[in-house]
């Protein structure tokens, strides 16, 4: 669990090992919300690209303070990974027809 703990910024309250054990949970749950609550795909959509967003401090931590994690290891790709949550969003909300119900 190391490698999440790199990603949990400091301003979280909890201790960096729980934050990391819940937000797996997290993970876990939309997953299987995303293969089993097939009528509710736009809801589990939306919170899947809110957790995403909820998420992206971390990423921006990571980056600022200069922690390796999953072969992150320099700042370059600290910095480019940034550039992926947006786009974890955005596959988010349009896989699961989200988007377009929000266009609605």
């Amino acid at each position: 669990r190391d490698e999440f703990q790199a990603q949990v910024p400091d301003f979280v309250p909890l201790d960096m090992d729980t934050t990391v054990l819940a937000s797996g949970v997290v993970e876990i749950a939309l997953g299987a919300s995303l293969i089993a609550a097939r009528s509710r795909r736009r809801t589990v959509g939306l919170v899947a690209a809110g957790f995403f967003a909820a998420v992206f401090p971390g990423n921006l931590a990571q980056w600022i303070h200069h922690r390796d994690g999953f072969g992150l290891d320099t700042d370059t790709k600290r910095f480019v990974r940034l550039f992926f949550q947006p786009v974890l969003i955005a596959a988010a909300l349009w896989s699961t027809g989200a988007l377009r119900g929000l266009r609605k």
